[in-house]
């Protein structure tokens, strides 16, 4: 953002993106829980990967003004291209170790707008953090927003949340908030980076999957009650702040 540009006033209402889904029936309980965006992963060695043409079918489902995103991680142009041809116009989610001139190169082969994720060490040095945000806003300033993830091995989808109190209080760009957020955190996620960027957006994955037989998350298998209650949380967090 130039200096003569005003920054945009905070937004009052967190937007909330629920991430990594694979079936008609979570698609449906996300629109119908209140989500603003829906996130497909096109990353094969993520347990929640779908296909271009899987992905397609899902995002005709959504309704006028839900969003969807398609994640990937350092991937082609040219395939990123062959997918977005086939999806509703949508936003790209790049989470790999993709440069700024890497990512514009994509925007302008899709003509899409873009999500760039900031991995946030788990364990910085005490007393700092490693990971200088806004540098790290400043060079991906083309960036529609900077989604904040922790950075766990692979990429993305760990369920594991960074120390929220070590960000800088002030970045020029619009954030999203991931890693390891559930129905009993986001409240303190949300009250912690409100007003810290442009606006604040929030988003989930694996604290709404469905539980297999072992306990263990089912990953890329959404239940809906517990999306409900994210939903819920998310809004009571800004009913609390009005």
């Amino acid at each position: 953002m130039s200096q003569s540009q005003t920054p945009p006033k905070p937004a009052s209402r967190t937007r909330i993106k629920i991430c990594g889904l694979t079936r008609e029936e979570d698609v449906d309980a996300a629109v119908a829980a209140g989500a603003d965006a829906i996130g497909f992963v096109r990353y094969a060695k993520s347990p929640r990967h779908v296909s271009a043409e899987r992905a397609a079918e899902l995002i005709r489902r959504l309704p006028p003004f839900v969003s969807s995103v398609l994640l990937y991680v350092n991937e082609s142009a040219e395939q990123i291209a062959a997918d977005c041809a086939m999806a509703a116009p949508t936003t790209l989610q790049l989470h790999g170790d993709e440069t700024p001139a890497r990512c514009e190169a994509i925007a302008r082969a899709c003509g899409r707008p873009w999500l760039r994720a900031a991995r946030i060490p788990l364990n910085p040095p005490p007393g700092a953090s490693s990971f200088n945000l806004v540098e790290f806003a400043q060079d991906f300033h083309l960036a529609q927003a900077i989604l904040l993830d922790a950075e766990v091995e692979g990429y993305g989808g760990g369920g594991k949340a960074f120390q929220w109190s070590l960000l800088p209080p002030s970045v020029n760009a619009h954030l999203v908030l991931s890693g390891g957020l559930t129905p009993a955190n986001v409240g303190g996620g949300i009250r912690a980076l409100r007003g810290c960027g442009f606006s604040l957006a929030v988003d989930v994955s694996s604290a709404v999957e469905a539980d297999g037989p072992d306990g263990k998350p089912l990953k890329g298998i959404k239940d809906a009650g517990k999306i409900r209650q994210f939903v819920a949380a998310v809004q009571a967090a800004d009913a609390h702040h009005e």
